[in-house]
């Protein structure tokens, strides 16, 4: 009977760690047993995050989408820490609403360069030293729900979501037989700072009711809780999902069901 859900002794780095679904996700699997790494661009809530998770946590501030930033992060985790065990590979930006005909080339490749090159960089550095340490590992790489659907006016976010799954699913190919286990998950609409992003710009006149119907969009009636998804990250991260390669795993209270 599996029942592993601990992740006791384990290095869990996050990025994007000072985000709703970052934190949630730290201070869950700290609570689990790991010692986390919180990375994140944003040094105030940064340092916000790092007085959430407590003294054994370690900080870093990175820019997921440069290399020289992603191998410093990856460096210091893997000498502060000891080594990577878990990957939330999480960290990303939702571009402007535009229609594809107005939308800057500056900005698409800024929403890409977050969340694909940072993604793909994320895996390129980490899962070496997964592999020096011997016990391969989990990495668990944040798509969305505008990975598997199509939203008029977030055309960068769309794409660069879609290309997650992509990444996820080549690189499980890539490194199941070492032990390392590469999984994708799907947020639906979250309460989050994205959320209210999002809505203010689809209706900056009317943020209630785009809100509104954002929300009877989604069969369960509601957003989804940080928390929720930091439940299947956590999950993906434990040895009770030992088996699982290459998936994309929906936490959308059906939204992508209908």
């Amino acid at each position: 009977m599996l029942d592993s859900n601990r992740l006791d002794g384990k290095v869990a780095v996050i990025t994007g760690a000072a985000g709703e679904i970052g934190l949630a996700t730290a201070r869950l699997m700290a609570a689990r047993g790991a010692r986390v790494v919180a990375v994140d661009s944003d040094r105030a809530a940064l340092a916000k995050c790092a007085a959430a998770l407590g003294p054994k946590a370690i900080t870093i501030e990175a820019d997921v989408s440069d290399e020289e930033s992603v191998k410093r992060y990856v460096g210091r985790a893997r000498d502060e820490a000891g080594g990577i065990d878990v990957f939330f590979n999480n960290a990303g930006i939702e571009g402007l609403v535009a229609p594809i005909t107005d939308y800057p080339l500056a900005e698409f490749q800024r929403v890409m360069a977050v969340n694909v090159i940072g993604v793909m960089l994320g895996m390129k550095h980490v899962i070496p030293v997964m592999m020096a340490g011997g016990k391969g590992g989990a990495i668990i790489n944040t798509s969305s729900v505008a990975g598997l659907t199509g939203t008029p006016g977030v055309s960068a976010y769309n794409a660069s979501k879609h290309a997650v799954i992509g990444l996820t699913r080549s690189a499980a190919a890539e490194w199941a037989a070492k032990g390392i286990r590469i999984n994708a998950v799907n947020p639906g609409p979250i309460e989050s700072r994205m959320m209210r992003s999002l809505e203010v710009s689809l209706s900056p006149d009317n943020v209630e009711g785009i809100k509104a119907r954002l929300r009877s969009l989604v069969p369960a009636g509601r957003y989804g809780l940080a928390e929720e998804v930091a439940t299947l990250v956590a999950f993906l991260a434990s040895d009770d999902a030992r088996y699982l390669h290459g998936g994309v795993y929906t936490v959308d209270g059906a939204f992508t069901a209908t």
